[in-house]
């Protein structure tokens, strides 16, 4: 029987604040199988950061964490897993995303986030996990795991 928070994941729901997002993201990090690959999908502002930073802390990763958009990869050290941490949206073709050598760099345990994932269309990691974020009024962001 599929764990209820994974359910609620899976059929979605709404968080009312950057704080409530943030928890969220820390709760996906214990849902989260280890060597998972998440796919971080949503428009420009709608939370992906900030939903990643509570992931990183529930993985045990101290200290800030920023969009790597003009290094495209962050390595993160977590007392639970290391975070490699992908922003795609410069990539200017899916098979940059080798270039990058995330196998090279993953350190067990570990976890991948890649956001704007439709930039590496084609090479995402086989059982990737698919999150998308959408933006609603004021600070609410809509969050579903595809099943």
């Amino acid at each position: 029987m599929e764990d209820d928070r994974l359910s609620r994941w899976r059929r979605g729901f709404t968080t009312r604040s950057a704080a409530e997002t943030e928890r969220a993201g820390e709760e996906l990090a214990g849902l989260l199988p280890e060597g998972a690959t998440l796919l971080l999908g949503g428009d420009l502002g709608a939370g992906k950061t900030t939903l990643v930073r509570g992931l990183a802390r529930g993985l045990g990763v101290e200290g800030d964490i920023t969009s790597p958009t003009f290094a495209l990869l962050a390595v993160h050290r977590g007392s639970r897993r290391q975070l490699l941490h992908v922003d795609a949206y410069r990539l200017a073709k899916p098979a940059d995303l080798d270039g990058l050598l995330l196998d090279e760099l993953a350190r067990p345990p570990s976890n991948t986030v890649i956001e704007w994932p439709e930039r590496v269309a084609g090479r995402e990691p086989p059982g990737a996990w698919r999150l998308t974020i959408a933006a609603g009024t004021g600070d609410e962001r809509r969050l579903q795991l595809a099943p």
